[in-house]
Parts: C-alpha cells; structure tokens; sequence
C-alpha cells in the first residue's frame, strides 16, 4: 500500500450487524475500486466487528465513554490516506454503483470543500421521516451550495481541509453543519450532488427520535448562540408539520395506517427540539425553514430515469458470501 487510494471511506459503527454487511457489499460493487475502507467502532457488543472483518476494512475503536461523533470522524480520518475523506453511516447503502464517483465529481471545482448526497428511506422509515428526506434531500442537485446545511451521513470533504480544521469533539451532534460553516468562512463551497443516493435505515422508537433532536438541537444551540426555540415555535411546527404530513397522506390514500406515525414522530421531533434548546440559547429563519418547516407543496421523490442500473444487493451479497467461503477454506 504504497501509494494513496483516491478516497478513504469512513464508518462511524456501534451494533450495526444488521446494516454494516450491506453498506460494505454496496461498496465493493462500486466503480471505483481506488479507496480504503475505514471502520471506527465505539465499543459493538453485536456482530458489528466479525461481520466487518470479512472485507477489506481497517478496524479501529474507541472506548464507548469517549464517544462523540466527531471524535469517531476525527479518529478515522486521522488514519485515512485518500486525498478525500468520505463518510458513511454504517445504517446507510449506495442505490448505484457510481454512487462514489458521483459523490466525489464535485470536486473538480477547486473551490467545493464539502460535498454531500442524496438520501433516501426504504420500506421501514416513519411517514414523517420519508417527508423530511423529500425536503432535506431533493431530486436537483445545487453545485455550488452557499449555506452550510448539509449531513455526513452520506458526504465526503477534502482532507487537506480536514488537516486544517478537525470536527469539533464536544459537539452532542451536528458536527457536520459546524464544520461547513467554518468552511464557507474560509470563502469555500459546498455541493449538493443529487445523483450520489444513499438509502438511510432510521426506523426507530419514539424516545430514539426524541434523543436525536434533542441532542442535535442541543449542538445548534452551541453553533448558533444567536437562536433560540421556544414553546411556541414547538406548538406552531408541531401543528403545521402534522397537517402538512396530513394532507400529503392523503393524496398518497394512506393517511389512515400512517396517522399515528406522523402524530407521534412530529411529536417527538418537535419536543425534542424545544427541550434540546432549553439547554441554551436562538434559530434563524433560514436554519428553521431548512430543518422543521413542511413543505409548501407536495413533493414527490421520482425515479431518476438514470442509465445506470441500481446494485442488486441479493446477487451481490451471495457473490460476497461465496467468495468469503472459499477464503476460509484456503
């Protein structure tokens, strides 16, 4: 290992054995072979280890208790070799095998930092959650992008940057949108690359959802001392968020088995929120437009009509499976 791969994919894992096979699967089926695979465990009392083993990956770990998200990032990147640093939620799989090609194409244009990519849920995602990836998350990619929301869980950066400028370790999350800010101060870019989709896993309980609004509202409110988030912005979105999920549901003809869905997820998003910014202080109204606004008009994600060809991840993970078998045997 000579020389430098083109990117360094990091893993962010803790009891992941039911997602990190497919993510490392969609990886070793993409077109670009030039990268190293990075996975930071944070102490994994599942499979989550044995199943990464059988690829191609570096395992490191952190003891649970020094935990943070960006120290996971900070520690995989520190051992990253590729000019591009990539981050994956080990809960997210490429959709296509140009996914990192796509990704990293941004970067052609000097001045881009950050690129990050389109997510997606799958049969298992909360009503609600499916309308915040249509919001968060649209169909048109926005090359260069001027404002610094973004998410990791599916977005590379320069490492030459990152060497600069490390995520913050303190941070209960969103160290993501932290660190963009920092680099649209340094008078850089990001992009949105729209092509490069990820299908996110986040099929969880009510106190889950609940925990990571708080914990990411209690991160903004560190990023933006200037905000805040009261009761009433809590009712108000609540109420306009339901109605919104409401109306979509219904044009959708299933408004009667999702109903509870959104009643509670909206719920637990919103207090979430209110009770993460107790902890401190203001959020402009560009950050509330982006995160908790509904949508003024129904959004529907359509097929991309796309030559390439999605991963069948049934043949892949046979194939893969195969292949360890007979490296066991050797």
């Amino acid at each position: 290992m000579s020389t430098s791969p083109v990117c360094s994919i990091v893993i962010r894992a803790f009891n992941e054995e039911d997602h990190i096979g497919r993510l490392l699967t969609g990886i070793m089926e993409q077109s670009l072979d030039d990268v190293e695979i990075i996975v930071v465990d944070s102490g994994s009392t599942d499979a989550t280890v044995p199943i990464a083993s059988r690829f191609p990956t570096r395992i490191l770990t952190i003891p649970p208790h020094e935990f943070t998200f960006g120290r996971s990032l900070n520690v995989g990147c520190s051992a990253a070799r590729g000019e591009f640093l990539v981050f994956a939620s080990a809960h997210v799989y490429p959709l296509y095998p140009d996914w990192l090609v796509k990704l990293i194409a941004p970067f052609n244009d000097p001045a881009i930092g950050l690129v990050y990519g389109k997510q997606q849920g799958d049969g298992t995602t909360h009503y609600s959650e499916h309308q915040q990836f249509k919001r968060m998350f649209p169909e048109a990619s926005t090359i260069p992008q001027r404002h610094p929301l973004c998410n990791n869980a599916n977005a590379a950066i320069r490492r030459s940057l990152w060497e600069q400028r490390p995520f913050d370790e303190s941070l209960s999350g969103l160290e993501d949108l932290d660190w963009a800010t920092w680099l649209l101060e340094q008078d850089r870019s990001l992009a949105y690359q729209a092509e490069a989709v990820v299908v996110h896993v986040h099929n969880e309980t009510p106190r889950q959802v609940f925990r990571r609004y708080e914990r990411e509202a209690i991160a903004l409110a560190r990023i933006r001392r200037e905000e805040k988030f009261g009761f009433g912005s809590f009712l108000r979105l609540y109420f306009s968020n339901v109605i919104s999920d409401s109306k979509q549901a219904l044009r959708e003809g299933c408004f009667i088995r999702e109903f509870w869905s959104i009643l509670w997820f909206r719920w637990m998003q919103f207090l979430g929120t209110y009770m993460g910014f107790r902890h401190s202080g203001p959020v402009t109204d560009e950050v509330i437009q982006a995160f908790y606004y509904p949508n003024r008009k129904s959004v529907t994600n359509h097929s991309s009509g796309r030559a390439t060809k999605p991963i069948d991840y049934t043949s892949a993970i046979q194939r893969n499976m195969s292949t360890n078998l007979d490296e066991d045997h050797e």
